[in-house]
């Protein structure tokens, strides 16, 4: 589903040179669940946006599902994600003058579903917020937000997730609810799963496990 190959990404700072990623070969198969794992500036988050496709490499490729993401313009990379990949973001996204249902209906009537209302509210309703369908971010709690980005991202039915961080928000409780649902739909749905954590917990939930030490894929388990 995903391939890396010699995959650098390094940016201009007033000291010189800063390398990010270091040659970053992987492979992952349709239907795992990855976990990246690394201190905070190991390059987790750039690493995901890389294989997202949200950010340029300075040099080497990456595939999903095989097509080869950088040799696509911006436009190209943006139908990609639009046809196969969700993203859950840490912060959730929302966008603050949309609903719940809304949110979760953006993507779908981007794609052209003429079902966007009827399944944003059949995933709602998965994600048990089917009494919060007309309410803005800013009326909900943390977790129920948090719940919206897992529906929007989940909604037109993905190959391939990605989530930044996505219980560093929460309380405890509510970040194992929210695991729980995205390994559930996970599971349900058969997408490939790649998160980035500092949850050892979260981690070691996933089958798989890429560690990150200083910009260099240090041990994939």
């Amino acid at each position: 589903m995903v391939r890396a190959e010699n995959l650098l990404k390094q940016v201009t700072s007033p000291e010189g040179e800063l390398v990010l990623l270091h040659d970053i070969d992987l492979t992952i198969a349709p239907g795992d669940a990855v976990a990246i794992v690394g201190a905070s500036g190991s390059g987790k988050s750039t690493l995901l946006g890389l294989l997202a496709g949200l950010d340029m490499p300075s040099g080497g490729r990456v595939w999903i599902d095989g097509t080869d993401l950088f040799a696509l313009d911006e436009d190209g990379r943006a139908r990609l994600r639009g046809a196969m990949i969700g993203f859950v973001f840490q912060s959730f996204q929302l966008l603050p003058n949309l609903t719940a249902l809304e949110n979760v209906m953006l993507p779908l009537e981007l794609a052209g579903r003429r079902d966007a209302r009827e399944t944003a509210q059949t995933v709602l309703a998965r994600v048990g917020l089917e009494q919060r369908l007309h309410h803005y971010p800013r009326q909900l709690s943390g977790g129920e937000q948090q719940r919206v980005a897992i529906a929007r991202a989940f909604s037109p039915r993905p190959k391939l997730l990605f989530a930044d961080e996505p219980t560093g928000n929460l309380d405890r409780t509510t970040g194992e609810r929210v695991a729980d649902l995205l390994f559930e739909i996970n599971r349900e749905q058969t997408t490939t799963l790649i998160l980035v954590t500092h949850d050892e917990t979260l981690a070691r939930r996933c089958n798989r496990r890429l560690e990150l030490d200083k910009g260099r894929l240090k041990a994939a388990i």
